[in-house]
């Protein structure tokens, strides 16, 4: 995770609006255990383009994470409107084992909530 946070953090200073290598450089700094900078990181990019499914499902583990439920939920929620859930399964590779339990769990449960 280092050298690819290095790599990302290059990458993101030759071009600032390179929307995938600041995707790249939170995955980075998220595994790295840097969850705080990581939620910055993609607060700024989601500024740029507040549409962007995998940035919005990115922040949503971190608000999870950080306890945050309901952010969390609008967020889920955001990403299914926009109709662009394809995000999800790659970006589950990316979460930590705890995160991605963490993740399934809840929307399973939210799941079974709506469909009561």
């Amino acid at each position: 995770a280092p050298g690819v946070y290095q790599l990302a953090s290059l990458l993101v200073e030759l071009d600032t609006s390179d929307e995938a290598s600041q995707i790249l450089c939170a995955d980075a700094l998220y595994q790295m255990g840097c969850v705080e900078e990581a939620h910055k990181l993609l607060l700024l990019t989601l500024s740029r383009n507040p549409q962007r499914s995998p940035i919005l499902a990115r922040l949503a583990l971190l608000q999870l994470k950080k306890g945050f439920m309901y952010d969390g939920n609008q967020l889920l929620k955001k990403v299914i409107k926009i109709g662009d859930t394809s995000c999800l399964l790659p970006i589950m590779d990316i979460f930590k084992d705890e995160d991605r339990k963490l993740m399934q769990t809840h929307c399973h449960f939210r799941a079974l909530t709506i469909l009561k």
